[in-house]
């Protein structure tokens, strides 16, 4: 038996699509443990590329499970468009399954999401507006509507007015905003649930019926590491656990039952929204970056902020998640630079730290201690790790001395074709 989970070691955006589909070949299942469709996996096969959203990376392999776990929040509208999508694009869906425990999220959630970050102005979080918030939300106060409840047809129905009822006084009273239609969402979500029924099942047995066959499972996450409900820049992040903490959780599965961990990072740093970015650049660089590396959104097409490798915050994801292995991805990014700068500690009102704060208005004063690189050229017709420039391996093995974990894959391009594997951690 032998499980991975591939996670997000920074803000996101790292390249989990990437990873997660390149690993998919040698796993039997591939699960989605967390999130919804704020986030978005970018997968280049050949000379096509694929936009998912909420279903896993593994789904371009017919013979292998893709499961949504119960630890994700659903669309189902925005899930029908994207099996359409991949459907007419000759991908076959039919190998999908989704937990019977994954909460579902309907119209009213977005409507209270836009509402809320328009009320808050300048202070607003930064959502993507998907409604994934409200939806976990409702999980935790216990009014949510579950996959399972989609086989009682009247009783689903019973639940959704209801809250439709409740949340449009919300809606009403509080933001001042025109109630949503029931009958139009009723009808509306009625038929979807039609068409969703035959992937829902109760994955907690068929994960532990594939482990206990000896089976290969890939777990993977959306977001990323500091957009942990708990360990990450709060209040300016997602409402689930990225981190391998949620693993157990959002899937099912025992804690026990996970061995491997490998966290995805990028050469350098980036995120999107608010918060404090210690080593964020406002320049002509981190436009470079932000242009060379296509660094716009997948869900959204925001730009994101860029910046130069953090190591302090690298180190916190390793120590929180328990990382065995890295994958270091867009290394292909900073081909062509003179100097590259690595940040591999704070000062802090006149001291050198090494931890990251859980404070935001501490880790605003935060200022990064860097260490300069030599940078490198091109990379033309690589195919193994020795015939990358030296400076890119000064570079790759230079982050293995500073956060203590081997680098056993290296991304130095967006295709299947353009990843080195050091070691087979799989």
């Amino acid at each position: 038996m032998s499980t991975l989970v591939i996670l997000g070691a920074q803000w996101g955006d790292e390249g989990k699509g990437k990873l997660t589909d390149y690993l998919s070949k040698k796993a039997d299942l591939v699960v989605r443990y967390q999130g919804g469709d704020n986030a978005g996996h970018t997968v280049e096969i050949e000379n096509n590329k694929y936009k998912l959203h909420l279903i896993p990376s593994g789904i371009f392999y017919n013979e292998k499970s893709s499961i949504i776990g119960n630890g994700v929040v659903i669309n189902p509208k925005a899930l029908l468009k994207e099996i359409e999508y991949l459907n007419n694009k000759g991908i076959s869906t039919s190998n999908l399954r989704i937990s019977d425990r994954a909460h579902i999220i309907f119209p009213y959630h977005i409507k209270i999401d836009e509402l809320q970050e328009i009320r808050k102005g300048k202070e607003k979080i930064g959502t993507t507006v998907k409604g994934i918030g409200p939806c976990y939300r409702d999980k935790i106060d216990r009014v949510g509507i579950r996959m399972c409840d989609i086989f009682y047809r009247d009783s689903f129905e019973e639940k959704l007015r209801k809250n439709i009822k409740d949340k449009n006084e919300i809606i009403e009273k509080i933001y001042n905003a025109e109630p949503l239609n029931e009958d139009k969402i009723v009808k509306e979500y009625l038929e979807y649930i039609e068409e969703i029924k035959k992937y829902v099942i109760d994955i907690t047995v068929l994960l532990d019926k594939e482990i206990k066959k000896g089976k290969k499972v890939l777990f993977e996450g959306a977001q990323g590491t500091l957009l942990d409900i708990d360990y990450g820049t709060y209040p300016y992040l997602t409402s689930s656990h990225p981190t391998s903490g949620g693993v157990a959780v959002g899937a099912g599965v025992s804690p026990f039952e996970l061995k491997k961990a490998l966290g995805i990072v990028k050469a350098y740093t980036t995120r999107v929204g608010k918060g404090p970015f210690p080593t964020e650049l406002h320049d002509k660089t981190g436009n470079e970056i932000r242009e060379k590396g296509f660094e716009f959104g997948t869900t959204t097409g925001r730009p994101r902020r860029c910046g130069w490798l953090d190591i302090v915050m690298l180190k916190y994801s390793v120590r929180i998640n328990g990382l065995t292995s890295l994958a270091l991805t867009k290394v292909d990014t900073l081909c062509g630079f003179d100097k590259l700068k690595i940040c591999t500690g704070y000062e802090l009102d006149g001291e050198i730290i090494d931890y990251f704060p859980a404070s935001l208005e501490t880790l605003s004063r935060c200022k990064p201690v860097y260490e300069e690189i030599d940078g490198w050229g091109s990379f033309e017709d690589i195919e193994d790790y020795d015939q990358l420039p030296k400076n890119a391996r000064k570079y790759i093995e230079r982050i293995e001395e500073l956060v203590g974990v081997n680098v056993d894959i290296v991304s130095i391009g967006p295709k299947r074709n353009e990843t080195i594997m050091r070691k087979d951690i799989f």
